[in-house]
């Protein structure tokens, strides 16, 4: 099913977290799909809670790509044994089942977030327009 032109990007079906606000903070200039290296009780507080993207970033630390500040809760029945929710996680480049999207992007300036905010709103201003019309 094909996206909406200027829709919102939703968490899609089987998405456990997302991060809107970055496209609105950056400029995302490349997109790569990446794998990501978690702990058993990881994927399970994933499904269940989902994860905290708004402070991640990706940094290239020996030739590999590291996730930092991504926040995974605990997963509350592996009380004992649980991972730490802060910790950095390898990605993988070439595959795996839990992703990761990630992008290159570049600051926007304040002039930038106006002129996103404009637009957004007079896209939104003429879809009302057009449907009131109808």
């Amino acid at each position: 099913m094909a996206k909406k032109q200027g829709a919102k990007r939703k968490i899609g079906a089987g998405d456990v977290a997302s991060n809107r606000y970055a496209s609105y903070r950056y400029e995302l200039l490349e997109r790569l799909e990446c794998g990501i290296l978690l702990a058993g009780t990881e994927v399970k507080a994933l499904r269940t809670s989902g994860a905290q993207l708004k402070e991640g970033y990706v940094a290239i630390r020996g030739g590999e790509l590291w996730l930092h500040g991504v926040h995974i809760p605990p997963y509350a029945p592996a009380s004992r044994e649980n991972h730490d929710p802060e910790r950095d996680r390898k990605l993988l480049a070439h595959r795996s089942r839990a992703k990761v999207e990630i992008a290159l992007a570049r600051g926007k300036d304040l002039y930038d977030k106006r002129n996103t905010i404009r637009e957004r709103e007079v896209k939104r201003d003429m879809e009302r327009a057009m449907s009131a019309r109808r």
